[in-house]
């Protein structure tokens, strides 16, 4: 029999590390994204105060496909709209172990071109 690697716990193990280095402050917000297999999450996070500022998601109405780039480039402007409505313009960038390729990257990109800076 062979064992295979369970791929959901090394995410989590990456995220971990990642969040050892990274942590969101009321001045820089942690925009943190979360991946499943039909949606995608986003949420912008301040750390000190252990608050959600904003979010945005594919599961929201007026989505179709939320599994896909094009669905994650409309989460990615619509947090990025979202966080500025707020007076936010900086974030630090919380790939969530995630491999910074495809959706997550399609949503990065697109809350840069929104308007926000990471």
């Amino acid at each position: 029999m062979i064992k295979r690697p369970n791929t959901k716990a090394q995410r989590i193990k990456r995220h971990k590390r990642v969040r050892a280095k990274i942590s969101g402050t009321p001045e820089r917000p942690r925009l943190s994204v979360y991946r499943s297999e039909n949606n995608i999450y986003a949420q912008v996070i301040d750390d000190v105060a252990g608050h959600t500022l904003c979010s945005a998601s594919s599961v929201e109405k007026g989505f179709e496909g939320g599994g896909n780039k094009e669905a994650a480039e409309r989460v990615g402007k619509l947090i990025a709209e979202r966080a500025i409505a707020k007076g936010i313009e900086e974030v630090v960038f919380d790939r969530g172990g995630y491999i910074y390729h495809g959706r997550v990257q399609a949503l990065a990109d697109a809350a840069r071109s929104g308007g926000l800076k990471f």
